[in-house]
């Protein structure tokens, strides 16, 4: 896997329990601050529908 530049959301800024994403040619990865060996790997259709998902609620409980 190439070298990956990690971003996590502003609002995580200071904290240690944060999604973390990367962009690479035709992938997306995800991870957490907490574990971050454990590394998820999406295509950008799949990435797409995640986060549409997420604005969406339909993850709200």
């Amino acid at each position: 896997m190439e070298t990956l530049h990690w971003k996590r959301p502003e609002a995580c800024a200071d904290s240690n329990a944060c999604p973390e994403i990367a962009m690479g040619p035709g992938a997306v990865y995800v991870r957490s601050s907490l574990l971050p060996e454990a590394v998820a790997q999406l295509t950008p259709a799949e990435w797409r529908d995640l986060v549409s998902a997420i604005r969406n609620g339909e993850f709200d409980v």
